[in-house]
């Protein structure tokens, strides 16, 4: 198929006039799709509001309509998950995908490598200024997640890989910026690297506030500005006010009366403060004085995979996925925590229920999940339930099933 050809076949899936941006995106991808070169590699860059998600999706589409093979990876749970949504196919983490677990000892397993056994396939990559290149956890592969990721992808047969981002997000732990969405950097590893940029906000994001203001700020970022204070527009717009600190409480109340729990959200900088809000919304708005109770809404914090007969959505139930409490029981305290045995709703997945036990400790934690100490002690107690099984491979499986050792680390997500 030529360039023109595999365009055209994109832009009906697109379903809107191109702009120039995204026009020129879609060249630089179709040359991308037909180089004869054996190791292409293409960044495409974006912020939000450029329709960088759409594109993803049409290109996702036509490559199935064309029976051309494509896998859909990210970098963590949450956002494999919203990838799928977007492009309607499966996505993987990047982790399940490139990795094979090698052992197993409770607290940390250790992965080698995947072979990668597709052939002409094109690997995509969503989120991926996440991706890092320093080394970090040893416990997969080399540490270095890039390396792998494109170790893993160009082993294959006539595989290439595209990765998809934006570059003014956060970039990995100890890096100044985003490896994975520099070519100089994919450079090093012999690739033929395509790029592009997509910049033109769309006239229907131009209307908000939000928008508008977070691309001041990421502009300010990209042009080395961003020591400088930004400053906030708020006259023009309908999604953005000042509500001064008294009548937050009371701003909170009438938002939910108004547009409901689920259009309502408050954004903080830390879990400290995230903890102080929910429990005063929890408190004084919602009247709720029990630790958990029904109607709570909650966040995974930790990935978990467990079966769940009928429902096969919450095989996996990613980090950062939401739930709502139908039913609070058997509150107990066992080997230095404390569980509960909860009934869950999760609304993101046609409300699909689960009935599954929940570690309360996290609940109010300033540290995002378990820490490695915790992980550490709940693995030591509850193994040593199983000292009675001689063999290690038997005592490994019972902890994998073991209803306390995975249960589901939580968060308030009242805001």
């Amino acid at each position: 198929m030529t360039i023109d050809e595999l365009m055209c076949q994109i832009r009906q899936e697109f379903g809107f006039e191109p702009t120039a941006d995204q026009d020129n995106a879609l060249r630089t991808f179709s040359r991308f799709m037909t180089d004869a070169d054996e190791y292409p590699v293409m960044i495409l860059r974006g912020s939000a509001g450029t329709g960088k998600t759409s594109l993803a999706g049409a290109i996702v589409r036509t490559l199935r309509r064309l029976k051309a093979k494509v896998q859909l990876l990210a970098p963590t749970g949450r956002a494999a998950k919203v990838f799928s949504l977007n492009a309607g196919s499966p996505a993987s983490t990047i982790h399940r995908r490139i990795y094979r677990e090698r052992t197993f000892n409770g607290t940390d397993g250790l992965f080698n490598l995947n072979q990668n056994l597709f052939r002409d396939t094109l690997f995509m990559v969503d989120e991926a200024s996440m991706v890092s290149l320093a080394t970090g956890n040893t416990v997969f592969g080399s540490g270095r997640l890039l390396d792998d990721l494109v170790q893993y992808v160009y082993g294959g047969s006539n595989c290439r890989l595209l990765l998809i981002g934006d570059k003014a997000q956060l970039p990995p732990v100890g890096e100044a910026e985003s490896p994975a969405l520099r070519a100089d950097v994919l450079a090093c590893y012999g690739l033929h690297v395509y790029e592009c940029d997509l910049s033109e906000v769309l006239r229907q994001s131009r209307d908000s506030g939000i928008l508008s203001n977070a691309t001041a700020i990421r502009r300010m970022i990209t042009h080395d500005r961003a020591t400088e204070l930004p400053k906030i527009r708020f006259r023009g717009f309908a999604d953005i006010s000042v509500v001064p600190g008294d009548e937050l409480i009371e701003s909170l109340a009438s938002s939910y009366a108004g547009v409901g729990m689920d259009e309502t959200m408050v954004i903080t900088r830390s879990n400290k403060r995230a903890n102080i809000f929910n429990q005063g919304i929890r408190n004084m708005v919602l009247g709720r004085e029990e630790e958990l109770t029904t109607g709570d809404m909650l966040m995974v914090v930790k990935n978990k995979y467990s079966l769940s007969p009928g429902f096969p959505a919450l095989s996996f139930i990613a980090n950062g996925d939401r739930a709502m409490v139908r039913r609070v029981r058997n509150v107990q305290s066992l080997y230095g925590f404390r569980f509960a045995d909860v009934s869950l709703e999760f609304p993101d997945y046609d409300h699909a229920d689960m009935e599954t036990t929940v570690i309360l400790d996290t609940l109010t934690s300033e540290a995002p999940a378990l820490t490695r100490e915790q992980d550490t002690q709940l693995f030591q107690r509850v193994m040593e339930d199983y000292a009675d099984i001689s063999l290690k491979a038997d005592r490994m499986k019972q902890l994998r099933e073991d209803n306390y050792y995975n249960a589901m680390q939580i968060k308030f997500a009242t805001p």
